[in-house]
């Protein structure tokens, strides 16, 4: 080991098999994180502005929207730099850390999808005592929990990652740093991490998955029980759009994770859903599908014009 070079940085490929297409990514992905950060805001917007939304339910969406903000920013500025013509260095360290940011905010807004499935079960299922359980203190505890899973997950698979010895090629085939870009390029034995990888993140991923199952499962039940078909229809509504972007969120998740081979072009294909396009959708599927959220824009944009 004393005759190894340790690597002080890596240079990311970017998307496989996308040479030449570097102006056309450009573009595509600088509209998409545009419209990322403009929906999310605007819905942080809607949700502060109006006193009728300051309820746990768009406690927690808020708070969803800021992870939806934080999430492709961990890696598409550096995508955009790179793809702008610029260099595709990354430090060591730079690397590390965008490994940790993704993984952190990854799962921690897993679990805020798991704690907003438990938030609309108590809604539908307690509707009496929706108030009385989820307390604001009780809100912010599963909060709370949610950061500390994130950030025990994200610091277990970047000590495993970077615990190994990186010393010979330096070239990441991936358009950020992750797990399985990162171990192939290990000089030492990194069969561990591989493994503490794929088990960590697909056994947490189908436990949160499970766990909102399970509350959807209640909350079917539920529905089901309404007599009138239009409260079956107002019950289900307010569940629809968070179903939505669940269903964004975990298949990438799991596809990526359990596979034996991984196959470069389907990763980078299913990260970016995953990492870009999930965080947009999720910004058009509650605000289109959300008549408060529709209506405190309205009322916000209303204003502003009144005043100007």
């Amino acid at each position: 080991m004393s005759n190894y070079t340790l690597l002080n940085e890596f240079i990311l490929l970017g998307i496989p098999q996308t040479e030449g297409m570097e102006t056309l990514l450009l573009v595509v992905f600088s509209l998409i994180y545009f419209f990322t950060l403009l929906g999310n805001l605007l819905i942080l917007t809607a949700i502060i502005s109006s006193s009728t939304l300051h309820t746990p339910m768009y406690f927690f969406l808020g708070l969803l929207s800021i992870f939806d903000i934080l999430f492709p920013s961990v890696t598409c500025p550096k995508m955009l730099f790179y793809l702008s013509g610029q260099s595709r260095a990354i430090s060591y360290a730079g690397c590390a850390a965008q490994l940790f940011s993704y993984h952190f905010l990854g799962c921690t807004e897993g679990c805020l999808y798991s704690v907003m499935a438990y938030d609309r079960f108590v809604a539908i299922c307690h509707p009496l005592r929706y108030m009385l359980i989820m307390k604001p203190g009780v809100c912010v505890g599963l909060v709370l929990v949610a950061w500390f899973v994130g950030s025990m997950q994200a610091t277990i698979l970047t000590f495993f990652t970077f615990q190994v010895t990186y010393c010979g090629p330096n070239q990441v085939g991936h358009f950020f740093c992750d797990i399985p870009a990162i171990l192939p390029l290990a000089c030492t034995d990194s069969s561990m991490a591989q493994r503490v990888g794929s088990t960590n993140v697909g056994f947490l991923a189908l436990l949160l998955l499970l766990t909102v199952c399970v509350s959807y499962t209640r909350i079917g039940i539920a529905i089901l029980r309404i007599r009138s078909a239009e409260g079956r229809r107002k019950a289900f509504s307010t569940c629809s759009a968070h179903l939505t972007a669940i269903l964004c969120a975990y298949g990438p998740v799991i596809i990526i994770y359990v596979q034996r081979t991984p196959n470069p072009l389907l990763g980078a294909v299913v990260q970016i859903l995953n990492n870009i396009v999930s965080p947009m959708l999720n910004s058009l599927i509650y605000s289109l599908r959300n008549k408060e959220v529709k209506s405190s824009l309205k009322r916000v944009f209303h204003n502003k014009v009144l005043t100007i």
